[in-house]
């Protein structure tokens, strides 16, 4: 399995295992390998309730997952890191300057890979090919408002605002899965 797709949030409560679980189930049967840590998250905590009554909807079991503090090795591990905010994003390639050229916030990555087409001859590393094709992207589109490029963090929120973050991610998921299951 490709060493691959790693999220990005600041505790590691909500957003980033919710993307974490969703991308699983879109990328189910694929060779990408996915996980998640928080850039302030303190270790082994469980994920927020609303959070794992959202990830048990994918078909796993949310029970076990336990938070994670991100580390500079996850970084430079990953194929492709998402982010859930612009702030992330900074940490993530302050703390290991070799992400930079695949490092994304969620919703940016969605929008990019959402312009690029499926090609079917990246069979061998797909995640790779998704994550060069969208910095050809970055390069060529028009920059969005920033707060565009933000997932809005649902904690302190209703169940409701969990839904729509989890919405949020799933939009922000499917060019990818697309672009991988066009790959092989």
């Amino acid at each position: 399995m490709v060493n691959g797709l790693l999220f990005v949030c600041h505790a590691n409560l909500c957003r980033s295992p919710m993307a974490e679980f969703t991308a699983r189930r879109l990328l189910a049967g694929r060779p990408v390998s996915v996980s998640s840590a928080g850039t302030d998250a303190l270790e082994g905590l469980a994920m927020h309730p609303y959070a794992a009554a959202i990830a048990a909807e994918t078909g796993e079991d949310p029970a076990a997952f336990r938070t994670r503090r991100l580390a500079a090795e996850h970084l430079t591990g990953a194929v492709l890191v998402l982010t859930a905010t612009r702030r992330q994003r900074s940490m993530c390639t302050a703390l290991a300057p070799a992400a930079l050229h695949h490092t994304f916030t969620l919703r940016q990555f969605g929008r990019l890979a959402a312009t690029v087409e499926p090609t079917t001859d990246a069979a061998d590393d797909p995640l790779a090919a998704a994550v060069a094709a969208a910095g050809i992207a970055r390069g060529r589109l028009q920059p969005v408002p920033a707060d565009d490029d933000d997932l809005r963090d649902p904690v302190g929120g209703t169940p409701a605002d969990f839904r729509r973050c989890a919405e949020e991610i799933g939009r922000s998921l499917r060019p990818l899965a697309t672009l991988i299951a066009a790959a092989g």
